[in-house]
């Protein structure tokens, strides 16, 4: 299960910066729906991180 969710999380990472920036180098506008990918995206990361940052503190404070 955990295989499987890295592989699309790594998959929608690849194909939204890969667009993000196919777009950039031709100066055209981001459509909307790579914009709510990306912010999608980048919540899910950041939401990951403190849920494991939490995990790592209290295995560390012993709680």
């Amino acid at each position: 299960m955990f295989e499987f969710a890295a592989l699309t999380y790594g998959v929608l990472a690849s194909v939204i910066l890969s667009a993000a920036q196919r777009n950039r180098k031709l100066a055209r506008p981001h459509p909307p729906l790579l914009l709510y990918a990306g912010y999608l995206l980048c919540g899910l990361s950041a939401g990951v991180a403190l849920i494991l940052g939490y995990i790592g503190l209290s295995q560390f404070v012993g709680g």
